[in-house]
């Protein structure tokens, strides 16, 4: 096999090999550039789902924010919903309100570095495109000292009471239901 003039060989530094302790194999491809793929993403194996009229769907948020990736992924998750046609809710309780709460530094709105908002964001774009967010008051207040002043505009404050009806309500109306938690 003839390997192309921008291969990069890996492998002992030359000084090992010069020395003949040259026990590792020698590995030779051109190197990756951007825009090259390592899988398939094109193939889609499953049937692209759109929600029936009047279908619904309900995303619980009981995560903190930015502890991990799973509260922003269900975010998009939230998004994607949407976008399929599902009237969806968002409900942030317990540590999950903390998602909802404004943030930046240094001024509110602004990101401290890439990413830092992403949750702040995709929430407003849920609410932008249909959502509706839900966040527990007893866990704003009891739990993380924040009122209700400190949500993200469109939010709506509720009831710690509401927490359970809200998700029975779903599954009264059949909703699609998909429960984050981290421990």
């Amino acid at each position: 096999m003839s390997v192309p003039a921008t291969a990069v060989s890996i492998g002992p530094p030359p000084e090992i090999a010069a020395h003949g302790r040259n026990t590792m194999p020698q590995i030779e491809h051109a190197p990756h550039k951007d825009g090259d793929c390592f899988v398939n993403y094109e193939n889609k194996v499953f049937e692209d789902v759109k929600a029936q009229p009047g279908e619904k769907a309900l995303i619980t948020f009981h995560t903190v924010a930015n502890e991990g990736s799973v509260g922003f992924v269900n975010l998009l998750q939230a998004t994607r919903l949407i976008r399929k046609g599902f009237e969806t809710s968002v409900l942030l309780y317990g540590p999950g309100v903390t998602l909802g709460v404004q943030r930046g530094f240094p001024r509110l709105g602004d990101e401290a570095f890439p990413g830092h908002m992403n949750c702040n964001k995709q929430i407003a774009k849920i609410l932008e495109e249909g959502g509706k967010v839900y966040a527990c008051r007893f866990a704003l207040q009891a739990l993380y000292g924040y009122g209700e002043h400190n949500l993200i505009p469109g939010i709506t404050p509720i009831n710690p009471q509401d927490v359970l009806d809200i998700i029975l309500l779903a599954r009264r109306d059949n909703a699609f239901i998909l429960n984050t938690w981290t421990l």
